[in-house]
């Protein structure tokens, strides 16, 4: 074994959860300046690569860390970083969701869900972010029972809306 296991370093970096989002995109330096503006990100670190390229970046939004780098499919002969509806949502909870969607939606983010209360307790909406990646931004509101959000949402399914 080259590097032995030392038993004084935790398996967790200093900052991060066991999961931890890490995105491909298109332009990461432009997103790190995005996500400043939309959601008040702090810029921990960014690595450059060839080509003016980030290698990796790390962004601190909330209590939660983001690592990010730019799409290198041409280099590592992989499928490009695709664009769009992508199928998943980045979930982020904030003290003020109303004031934190309005804040996305001026540095850029389009509106896909307006704010509203939910079934479930949260006040909650959709965005779309100028690089394609899907955000649900929640401000959580009451701590509810299953029973409870079970009721609640039989009521909101049966008026026709969620």
């Amino acid at each position: 074994m080259l590097f032995p296991m030392s038993t004084s370093v935790s398996p967790i970096p200093p900052g991060f959860q066991s999961l931890s989002l890490h995105l491909n995109v298109d332009g990461t330096a432009a997103y790190i300046d995005f996500l400043k503006n939309a959601f008040g990100a702090i810029e921990i670190s960014r690595s450059p690569g060839p080509g003016g390229k980030l290698m990796h970046a790390l962004v601190k939004i909330g209590d939660s860390m983001l690592m990010l780098n730019d799409d290198f499919s041409t280099e590592f002969h992989m499928p490009p970083v695709l664009r769009g509806n992508l199928p998943f949502y980045i979930n982020l909870y904030v003290p003020d969701v109303d004031a934190t969607y309005a804040q996305a939606v001026a540095a850029g983010a389009q509106a896909t869900m307006p704010v509203a209360d939910q079934f479930w307790g949260d006040r909650y909406g959709h965005l779309r972010d100028p690089f394609g990646f899907n955000w649900a931004i929640a401000t959580h509101k009451e701590d509810l029972t299953p029973a409870e959000i079970q009721e609640r949402a039989a009521k909101a399914f049966s008026a026709g809306h969620p």
